[in-house]
């Protein structure tokens, strides 16, 4: 039952992942520097802690520690670029991250419940990678979209330039490219 337990805990955990995080700010370097060295500490403080343990226990707290690490790591990285690749990133780490732990509490059991166990953890990987490949695709398309809105609002613009003559044609059209990014 302990198991079934930890199992339902991990399936929430790696739902969680999935989760995008709210926005993203960017940092200095030197802030950037300062976290990825505690987050390196913190690892191998975890990795340490982890020796007092025997048998699985021992190898669920070294995928955790892993898994904590990878995932602080990727998220640092979203918050330093900012970028909608990197927060892609971050979701795959965790969907993996949370996969690798699950399949490891697996090892506790045997036969068919095990089997269960790795068919649910693989299924709950899966869905998050999904929700991650989802995401991607959403972002593109809305980066598209906003393209497509300005190239459409530019020459809607150029086209009330055009009624004018002269320096005044000159500088709408100087400001309206301004405006809407073009050179």
């Amino acid at each position: 039952m302990n198991h079934t337990h930890t199992l339902k805990a991990s399936i929430v955990i790696a739902a969680l992942f999935a989760l995008p995080l709210a926005h993203a700010a960017t940092m200095t370097q030197a802030d950037y520097k300062a976290s990825e060295s505690r987050i390196k500490s913190e690892y191998k403080a975890d990795k340490i802690a982890c020796g007092s343990l025997a048998g699985n226990a021992k190898d669920i707290c070294k995928e955790e520690a892993e898994g904590k690490e990878e995932i602080a790591l990727a998220e640092l990285e979203y918050r330093h670029t900012g970028k909608a690749e990197d927060h892609n990133n971050l979701m795959k780490v965790k969907a993996e991250a949370a996969y690798e732990v699950a399949e490891e509490k697996c090892d506790d059991l045997a036969g068919n419940a095990k089997d269960v166990c790795v068919t649910q953890a693989k299924a709950v990987e899966t869905k998050a990678l999904a929700d991650a490949k989802l995401d991607k695709k959403v972002s593109a398309a809305m980066t598209e979209s906003a393209d497509d809105k300005r190239d459409a609002n530019y020459k809607v613009a150029a086209e009330k330039c055009d009624a004018l003559a002269g320096d005044a044609k000159a500088n709408c059209m100087s400001a309206a490219k301004m405006r809407f990014g073009k050179s």
